[in-house]
């Protein structure tokens, strides 16, 4: 099995799912797309797509160019019926690859938030095993509001947190996928997040949370991609 990640940014990449493709062989290229506008392969060539989290925002078209051609490439990989991930970032740029709308919060989310699965997410290959309810870890300002016709599997007190477009493409909300290095790497960076800013965000006792908590989510996060890695098995 071949996989390619589109990371957007050095500490958001595949974390822990790289770890649990490696443990199954699965080939994984990762491609910089805000560095290189090429890809390692054509990616309707793999047998999945991931797309992950990053600072800018899925409307930043204005100062990030490269996120209209990744609209238009996931909109192509969608028709192409290719299995697809996508993380916060991720998961908003497919959403408004798939027609789908993105907007900004009024109030981010940020930290470890409870996650309630729906009804169609317990049957969901992905969602259902953390069915009834999950706490996540977020960081996000925007929100996905997935197109008619796809399935809403997870959500919180503010917006959708999970979803899935036909059968193949799938956007997580929040971060299943982060390693512990990565999320305190942007705990200690939170000021140059003006949202966070703007909340107070208390960043030492979310350190002091992750720090207790991330063992166990990223069990969670190796789990959900195996999970991924299943249903993409089902095609290959």
């Amino acid at each position: 099995m071949r996989a390619l990640a589109i990371v957007h940014q050095a500490d958001a990449g595949p974390g822990v799912f790289a770890e649990q493709m490696e443990s199954r062989s699965v080939e994984l290229d990762t491609w910089a797309i805000a560095e290189s506008g090429d890809p390692p392969a054509d990616p309707a060539s793999y047998d999945a797509v991931m797309s992950f989290g990053g600072a800018m925002h899925a409307d930043q078209e204005d100062r990030h160019g490269w996120l209209r051609d990744e609209k238009s490439l996931l909109a192509d990989l969608i028709r192409l019926d290719v299995p697809l991930l996508g993380a916060c970032l991720g998961a908003q740029v497919l959403c408004a690859a798939a027609g789908g709308e993105v907007r900004r919060m009024e109030l981010p989310e940020i930290g470890w938030l409870e996650v309630e699965v729906t009804p169609e997410g317990e049957d969901d290959r992905l969602i259902g095993a953390l069915a009834p309810a999950f706490t996540a870890f977020q960081w996000h300002s925007y929100e996905c509001m997935p197109p008619p016709g796809a399935a809403v599997l997870a959500r919180s007190d503010a917006c959708a947190q999970a979803f899935r477009v036909g059968e193949r493409a799938w956007g997580i909300q929040f971060h299943a996928e982060v390693s512990a290095a990565d999320a305190r790497s942007w705990i200690a960076d939170w000021r140059s997040d003006g949202d966070a800013v703007r909340i107070g965000l208390d960043a030492a006792a979310l350190r002091t949370e992750t720090d207790r908590a991330i063992g166990a989510w990223n069990e969670l996060g190796r789990s959900l991609c195996g999970h991924f890695l299943d249903a993409v098995a089902t095609r290959v």
